[in-house]
Formats: structure tokens, sequence, C-alpha cells
């Protein structure tokens, strides 16, 4: 954090610790109708970056009853939310997140890590050969189909869906899932060997993304995708 000209630094930790949990910009009368000092965010440290001038890391910790169980939402608002346009800060930037094995377990979706991946593909004792379909704009659903035969069948373990992919008018979301499904199979019949391909799922509601993943898992297709840098917490959260 940068603190503003002639602010201290203790005083703007202590500040990001209240903005981002029970403080306000003032006292209210409500204070008094709850613990504060239970649910309060805390600044339990200060250090001087080496080498910056009147820059500083500032260690905040926060309570686990502050934060909805299972919601990554819920805890980047607090912790990244209104307290940017705090005015007494110059500068802030979240630099690491800490987050403790009780609130982890909270989270019930599928350990899809490298192992799950690996199981579906049966690939095992080496890295995977994968690419991603390009043009990424611009093929009809039948050509690019054909691109992720010919990548599959050339070796590659999986090809994948370019983010941009969604249901644009050169190639909508249901025939691009056909002519994979059937270039993946062909490829799997020819080499004998499991094929992958991460299928893009994300849409602009989450009902529309909910029914591409479900068509995908109807086609028999190991893998789905979404961006959930525009998708959003919340749309990733309930795919999973």
């Amino acid at each position: 954090m940068t603190p503003q000209p002639g602010v201290p630094p203790e005083e703007c930790g202590a500040a990001v610790a209240a903005e981002s949990s029970t403080g306000t910009w003032t006292t209210v009368w409500t204070d008094g109708l709850t613990s504060l000092d239970h649910y309060k965010g805390r600044c339990y440290d200060i250090e001087p970056v080496v080498g910056e001038d009147n820059q500083y890391i500032a260690y905040v910790a926060y309570p686990l009853d502050l934060f909805e169980e299972g919601s990554v939402t819920n805890l980047f608002t607090s912790i990244v939310g209104n307290v940017f346009g705090f005015k007494a800060l110059r500068a802030l930037r979240l630099e690491d997140v800490r987050v403790p094995p009780a609130y982890v377990k909270t989270f019930q979706g599928p350990p899809h890590g490298i192992e799950v991946e690996r199981d579906k593909l049966n690939k095992y004792g080496r890295a995977f050969l994968g690419c991603t379909i390009k043009p990424k704009l611009g093929l009809s659903a039948k050509n690019y189909g054909r691109a992720v035969y010919e990548g599959l069948r050339g070796g590659l373990d999986f090809t994948k869906d370019d983010e941009n992919v969604n249901s644009q008018p050169f190639m909508r979301w249901r025939d691009r899932f056909l002519f994979v499904a059937e270039a993946l199979y062909k490829a799997q019949a020819e080499t004998g060997e499991i094929k992958g391909h991460y299928l893009n799922a994300t849409a602009g509601t989450c009902e529309r993304m909910l029914q591409r993943a479900e068509c995908a898992k109807e086609l028999g297709m190991p893998i789905v995708m979404h961006d959930y840098l525009t998708g959003g917490w919340t749309a990733n959260t309930t795919l999973a």
C-alpha cells in the first residue's frame, strides 16, 4: 500500500482492515448493536517495502464469520472491494491471500486437478501434448471439427477451444459441440487412444452455460472449460 502524503502507514493499515470488514467512514449508532471487536478485521503487522519509498506491506487478518461458506464471490467482495477506493491510500495492491483449511472445506466443487485429467485421458508419466484451435474466430463448425480431428489424429492428447469461442454467427455452439464430438470419437477409433477436447461452456447467462455443459456431458465429452475471469466466480462455482 502507498499512503497519501502525510498519512501514517499505521493509520492506512488500520483503515484497510476496517473498511474491508466492519468499518465505515464515520461512527454510527448501530455499532452498539453488535460485537465489533469480534467481527472487525485487524492489521497486525506493517513492513516497509525494501528499496521503495513510502510503500508498505500490511498484514490483515479477518474472522471467518465474515465470509459466507463456499462463496468466492463474497470472499473477494470483502478483500478486494470498496477498500481500493479508500481516500487515505494513493495506491493499494493485493499481494497474497492465505485461506485456512476450515474455510477451504466449505467449497464442495469436484477436485478436478491434473490427476483427474490424467485419469480421464489415461495418460501418465509424461506431459500432456495439446493445442488451441486457430484461427480462434472465423472457422465454420465443420472446418473447426476437421481441425480438431487432424490434431488429435496426428498425435495430440487434447485440443481446446479458445476463450473467445462462444456462440457467434459463424459457428453456433451446438454445431461446434457436435462436430467436435464426431472428430474426437473418430480420432479415438483410429488411434486406439483416449482423446480430449476442452469445450468452452462460457455463455452470457448461467442458464445457457449449464445448458452447454449438459450438452457436452450428453455427448460423452470428458472435459469442459469455463472462462471464470469474464464469466465470474458465481458462474464458475455453479458449474463446478
